[in-house]
């Protein structure tokens, strides 16, 4: 496994100069949940790995609004290290423009995907069960079939059935679950039913799952084996080729030991005995690399 090219699917990142990439209004130091987190602490973070972290995916930070200039700086600077994962509106009481313009206007600029959060993760004013039964969202899924590019949903277990919904009616659609669409091991036990809504999006064969954060996932410490139980069924019914690794890194999850915690997470995969080589090369790089960054 020493020539796995690691690619990081999720990751936080913001300036420490706020001069030149400002906080969006509402916002202030006090809400950040590091004073920064750059390229060059992921790269910190990972130091124990043997190797370079060849690509890393830029989830622009809430606190940054609609303003992506800083995850673009940094795409621009290297695009074949960076890709980004947007943000636009689709549901607003104000208008706010296209979403679909605002998702092509930056996907010309390496932002490749587009986050949308759901009902469990941000409960929005009046939302029913079909809560992507919104004008904005069927464009966004539209939209990203249209031109390849991906939608990603922060999302609770509750949430997975709508996205099913939505993608039965969009099949061409890419789409991603972050953080195994928040089912967790808890106190040694995965909840059932939760699990089967996740495994059941697996019947699209456009929809891709987030494996992480591995340190988060459960209830132990590193070397974080007890993950395994959830991550192995996620694995085998989705296939390795619809699966990445990421970290989190710079979200709210904070690591008692981050060089030692991320290691143990990278080892998870690598050392898995249920897993082929071939199986790790793409969980931990190949699958990201070829969903999140321009062919």
């Amino acid at each position: 496994m020493s020539d796995v090219q690691i690619v990081d699917a999720h990751i936080h990142a913001w300036s420490p100069d706020i001069e030149r990439f400002p906080l969006a209004p509402g916002f202030e130091s006090s809400d950040l949940w590091l004073p920064s987190f750059t390229p060059d602490d992921h790269d910190m973070y990972t130091s124990l790995f043997g190797e370079p972290v060849a690509g890393i995916n830029l989830v622009q930070m809430t606190w940054y609004g609609l303003d992506h200039r800083y995850i673009l700086d940094l795409i621009e600077s290297d695009p074949h290290r960076f890709t980004g994962t947007g943000i636009v509106p689709a549901v607003s009481d104000v208008s706010l423009g296209s979403p679909e313009r605002i998702m092509r206007d930056l996907a010309r600029n390496g932002i490749r995907a587009f986050r949308i959060r759901g009902r469990a993760a941000q409960p929005q004013w009046g939302q029913t069960d079909q809560w992507l039964d919104q004008d904005g969202y069927e464009r966004m899924f539209a939209a990203a079939a249209e031109d390849d590019l991906v939608l990603s949903f922060l999302v609770g277990p509750t949430d997975l059935p709508e996205i099913g919904r939505m993608c039965s009616r969009f099949p061409e659609t890419a789409v991603i679950i972050d953080h195994v669409g928040g089912v967790r091991v808890q106190e040694g036990a995965i909840d059932a039913t939760q699990l089967q809504a996740l495994l059941d999006l697996a019947a699209h064969p456009r929809v891709f799952v987030k494996l992480g954060p591995i340190p988060g996932l459960g209830d132990a410490e590193a070397p974080f084996s007890g993950s395994v139980p959830l991550l192995r069924p996620v694995i085998d019914t989705f296939g390795a080729d619809r699966c990445m690794w990421e970290t989190d890194s710079g979200g709210p999850l904070l690591f008692a030991d981050p060089p030692r915690d991320l290691l143990a997470a990278v080892d998870v995969i690598r050392r898995a005995e249920f897993l082929t080589d071939h199986d790790k090369r793409l969980i931990l790089g190949g699958t990201a690399r070829q969903l999140l960054w321009a062919s």
